[in-house]
Parts: structure tokens; sequence; C-alpha cells
């Protein structure tokens, strides 16, 4: 399995945000999550801010990823959701992503959307990986 993160100099610095511009994979088992909220195991909202819900969101990412035998290493994309309530509360998804993925971050797309399935949730995160072969 090979994963190697590509920022071109000929492109804007996303790394600042916490995001890689691409990832290049080969080999290995590719994983895809659902989208991942802030709720724990018993389906219980774990906050009603921002920062706390992308917190958990990513637990939940790094979880499911360990019981396939992974890592957030191993993380190639991921698709954030933000409900439109918490658009200007942005840099907490930053302040995550730095957090979560401190080197070779996943590749990143961000979307405003109206709103997730229940109301109080404030974002929602979906991943792909490419986990190593068992």
């Amino acid at each position: 399995m090979h994963r190697q993160t590509l920022n071109p100099d000929s492109v804007f610095n996303t790394l600042q945000y916490g995001f890689s511009q691409a990832v290049i994979s080969q080999g290995g088992r590719r994983i895809h999550l659902s989208g991942q909220v802030g709720v724990d195991e018993h389906e219980r909202l774990v906050g009603s801010d921002l920062a706390t819900q992308t917190h958990a969101a990513l637990y939940n990412v790094r979880r499911i990823l360990e019981a396939a035998g992974g890592s957030l290493q191993h993380v190639l994309m991921l698709r954030i959701y933000i409900a439109a309530q918490a658009r200007d509360e942005q840099a907490h998804i930053v302040d995550a992503l730095r957090s979560f993925f401190p080197d070779q971050p996943p590749a990143t797309s961000w979307v405003v959307v109206t709103g997730l399935s229940e109301p109080e949730w404030l974002i929602e995160i979906e991943a792909e990986a490419l986990l190593p072969d068992a």
C-alpha cells in the first residue's frame, strides 16, 4: 500500500487549512465510510457547537478505521458537509483537521448545506481510506 500527498506550488497552499490538494494511492484495500456526525455510540449528540461535533465526527472516523485494521494516516479523502447555521465557525474545522491530521493531511472538499438529517447536527464527514492488505 502506498499513499502520497500532493501539494504543488502551482496552486494555493491548503496545508494551512488542514488538508492536501490531492492524494495519490496504490495497492491496499479501499474503504468508504458513511457520513459521520457528532454523536456517540449510543446515538446521543455530544455537544451543540461545531467544534465538539467536528471532533466527535472525526473520532468516529478513527474508530471505524481502527475496526477495519487501519488508522487516520490511511485517509485519502474527506467530504465535509457543514450546516448553513455553522458556516461562520469553520475555523473550528481547520483546528480539528490540523489536530487529527498533523502530517500529510487528506484531500478534502467542504460543502455548506441548508441542513443535515437532524436539525441539531452541524457537520457530517464522509471518508475514503486505503488500508493495508489484510
